[in-house]
């Protein structure tokens, strides 16, 4: 089902904020050199629920900065409500998830450029077969 203007437009103000807020706490917090973009904020149809998807650099701190984000959630939810109370009357529940669709691409590049030939090597074929 293809999302309305609603869903999108809601989605894009969360997304635009969300970076702002967690930018800001990352510098604040004494992370320098990390990198957190929001990727994509899904909203449901009900705008009840927020699903926000975050690329973050460098990838290894990735989960720690998840679990990190999750616990301060209702503070970041907060200051989303800060930010947006004259454009949204409610704010949606946020769930955050790790956008992993860079090293995705990543490895099918490698595949492309046979980085990894299953010729020479055929123990890559069970890492590739489906379960």
């Amino acid at each position: 089902m293809e999302e309305s203007q609603r869903q999108k437009k809601v989605g894009s103000v969360l997304q635009r904020d969300l970076v702002e807020v967690l930018q800001g706490a990352a510098t604040q917090g004494g992370m320098q050199g990390i990198l957190i973009s929001v990727t994509k904020v899904k909203v449901t149809v009900d705008l009840s629920e927020a699903k926000v998807y975050l690329s973050i650099f460098p990838n290894d701190k990735g989960k720690t900065l998840l679990e990190g984000i999750t616990s301060n959630k209702p503070l970041i939810k907060h200051e989303l409500a800060q930010r947006t109370k004259n454009q949204l009357r409610r704010m949606p529940n946020l769930e955050f998830f790790i956008d992993d669709s860079l090293e995705y691409i990543d490895q099918i590049e490698q595949s492309l450029k046979r980085k990894e030939n299953p010729i020479k090597d055929p123990d890559i074929l069970n890492k590739r077969k489906k379960s």
